[in-house]
């Protein structure tokens, strides 16, 4: 099969290797139909890459229909079309029963002392071929492929795999009062849905993001807008009382904008051998925190910082001082997608469309065209906010 390979810092490529086949009776093979870069895919890109290895199969937002099931598969059948969470989870250990599916204590990667394992992301999480590839080998299939309808185009559930859900966890870790108003930092894909998702919610939602088509597009959801000027923290306290949000989604990360000397160090971490590498990034790596620190800032005391960007620093500075003499709380953590799929299908599939799923791909292309689309994405040119590649 052709699947999109990582191949070196800022180089993939889409090769011929071998199709996955059934290697537990628990698993199914699905033909991808839809599969999306993440901004988490672009960490792997310029970041990541000694925790990757030449040939390592990327992606974990997909979906598709099933081809074939092992033996103890009970919930699907072929032809089933699914989508699969990028969380591989049991569905019955401790973590899963309380909905925390990225701590399953079954997938869970002791030996790296990281959660449960994830579809194309490193050795960190298990290694797992993902799903930007035209086949996939879904694990403990029964609980990790969500059974969608046959009628409505892919947009509607593709994002049920990953980014929907996680922008829903991060608005409700935000824990927005009835009344209140939710800041956003950031508005690529995640930053767009937790922006309408507020709006669904009945919350004022205010967003910073620098890239004005990206601003455009979440005000044609009701989201006011602020580019990201050095005066930004003053405007979003006008606009709120002076107080600030009462509540803030950072859904930008590690690699925000600014913090230069950083974004140095982490390139320059990456082109070291892989050992030293390694022993740097998990020890004493830094994250580039102006989005985060702009969060902390702006919102007001007592109010809730939630982080829905990656972040992976091991060495990063806090301000505690100001977070503890602004009493505010802060959550974090890699979204439990199956915790939340029963909230969000409803919506998806309403006519109304309530969320504005069609209403996010900018570019949709050919899994031939992956590897410029991932440098189109990264460089957030031609106006591009959302890729889904199509095998």
């Amino acid at each position: 099969m052709k699947a999109l390979t990582w191949q070196g810092t800022e180089k993939v490529s889409v090769e011929n290797v071998t199709d996955p086949v059934i290697l537990e009776p628990t698993d199914a093979i699905i033909r991808i139909t839809s599969t999306a870069i993440c901004g988490s895919d672009l960490h792997l890109y310029d970041v990541f890459g000694p925790f990757l290895s030449r040939g390592d199969i990327l992606g974990h937002e997909s979906m598709g229909i099933v081809q074939e099931v092992g033996g103890a598969v009970t919930k699907l059948s072929v032809g089933d079309r699914v989508v699969i969470p990028f969380v591989i989870a049991c569905g019955h250990c401790f973590m899963c029963q309380r909905g925390l599916t990225t701590q399953c204590e079954t997938t869970q990667n002791r030996d790296k002392g990281t959660g449960a394992s994830l579809y194309g992301y490193t050795e960190l999480y298990g290694s797992v071929p993902g799903g930007q590839a035209e086949y996939l080998r879904v694990r403990l299939a029964d609980f990790n492929a969500i059974r969608v309808g046959q009628e409505l185009p892919d947009d509607r559930y593709l994002f049920l795999s990953d980014i929907l859900p996680t922008a829903w966890q991060g608005v409700d870790y935000a824990n927005v009062p009835e009344g209140g108003v939710l800041g956003v930092i950031g508005l690529g894909p995640v930053g767009q849905f937790a922006s309408r998702i507020g709006r669904h919610l009945g919350h004022r939602v205010i967003a910073v993001e620098p890239v004005a088509e990206r601003r455009a597009m979440a005000e044609r959801h009701g989201v006011e807008t602020l580019d990201l000027t050095d005066d930004v923290l003053e405007r979003l306290r006008a606009a709120t009382e002076g107080r600030g949000p009462d509540s803030i989604v950072d859904a930008v990360g590690l690699e925000a904008h600014g913090n230069p000397a950083v974004a140095f160090a982490q390139r320059a971490a990456g082109l070291l051998p892989d050992p030293l590498a390694k022993k740097f990034m998990t020890t004493a790596g830094v994250d580039r925190l102006a989005a985060m620190h702009l969060a902390i800032d702006a919102v007001r005391r007592g109010g809730t910082v939630s982080l829905s960007g990656v972040y992976v620093g091991t060495a990063d500075p806090m301000p505690l001082m100001d977070m503890f003499d602004k009493q505010m709380a802060l959550r974090m953590g890699q979204c439990n997608v199956q915790r939340w799929v029963d909230e969000l299908l409803p919506l998806v599939e309403d006519p109304s469309d309530p969320l504005g799923v069609e209403d996010l791909v900018t570019h949709r292309v050919s899994l031939e065209r992956a590897p410029e689309m991932y440098k189109t994405f990264r460089d957030k040119s031609d106006n591009c906010i959302k890729v889904v590649l199509q095998p």
